[in-house]
């Protein structure tokens, strides 16, 4: 069993920034791909961004290109969201997200979730 704890949410004003962490407690399966979603009130889950094992590749959606960076430290199983430029509608629960293959994946193709950290940018 994989345990994902995320750190660094809160709360910033429109056009601040904030540094997700997650720490997996042990190395993922092979496809040691990681990422990020978000939850807002009311709203599906979705996909933010995603990383290879090697952190050669990553993929973000298109409402977070440009603003958000992620990255990641092999020899510390730990994956890292840079938010900047964040707005009003970037205010979500943030999920670290782990065991899954591809680079685009769906909600129901994770196999492991992070408790989630909140993420709010005022106006």
């Amino acid at each position: 069993q994989v345990r994902l704890v995320e750190s660094g949410g809160g709360l910033v004003q429109a056009g601040g920034s904030l540094r997700l962490s997650c720490a997996a407690s042990v190395r993922t399966r092979t496809s040691y791909t990681m990422g990020w979603f978000r939850q807002a009130p009311e709203k599906e889950r979705e996909l933010v961004a995603t990383i290879n094992w090697d952190g050669s590749t990553s993929y973000y959606a298109d409402s977070v290109k440009g603003r958000f960076t992620i990255s990641r430290d092999g020899a510390e199983n730990s994956v890292y969201l840079q938010m900047n430029n964040l707005k009003p509608e970037d205010t979500a629960v943030y999920y670290c997200a782990a065991g899954f293959a591809t680079m685009n994946p769906r909600s129901d193709e994770i196999v492991y979730w992070g408790q989630g950290t909140q993420v709010t940018a005022s106006s």
